[in-house]
């Protein structure tokens, strides 16, 4: 089994997290695949032995991946599924950040949640990704979104005008 793992970055008191989660992906003979800037941040401060592999951007992600780790909060599992896109690679957020709505499994749940993933016994929540298309640049290349967007009004206009499709119809 091969699982992808991003995060944002990490924190000096995270460093012990980052050596369990290896430790358990490992004792499950699961070969962990790193996005290169958490990896570039952790490598020298966690005793790691061997070679990893490690991904840039989607484009560079290796699609034999079973499932993607996201180590953060919400926030971070939203880049996360930015980077997975239309891939259906299944994505973990394990919630090292304040609030968990998305990333709901805390850190202390880590070895079950591991234990679960490696043996396939999870449901997996489909979730509804939504594209946004607009006269300008609103989100730079990912205007994607899990569930809503939220559209706020700048000038002083009093109406804004949206054009809602599902599956390609007007609605």
């Amino acid at each position: 089994m091969r699982i992808a793992i991003y995060s944002r970055g990490i924190e000096n008191n995270q460093l012990q997290d980052i050596e369990l989660l290896l430790t358990e992906l490992v004792k499950h003979g699961v070969e962990p695949v790193f996005f290169q800037d958490f990896f570039n941040q952790f490598y020298c401060a966690v005793d790691l032995e061997g070679k990893y592999s490690t991904f840039n951007s989607s484009s560079d992600m290796d699609l034999s991946i079973d499932c993607m780790i996201s180590l953060g909060g919400d926030g971070t599992l939203l880049d996360t599924v930015t980077l997975v896109k239309d891939t259906g690679i299944p994505v973990l957020g394990i919630n090292y950040g304040r609030l968990g709505f998305l990333a709901n499994i805390g850190k202390e749940e880590l070895h079950s949640a591991i234990e679960a993933l490696v043996n396939r016994k999870y449901v997996l929540d489909k979730r509804t990704l939504l594209h946004l298309d607009a006269d300008i640049p609103l989100f730079d290349e990912t205007p994607y979104a899990l569930n809503e967007f939220s559209l706020p009004k700048k000038d002083t206009s009093p109406m804004i005008k949206i054009h809602t499709y599902l599956n390609g119809e007007f609605l």
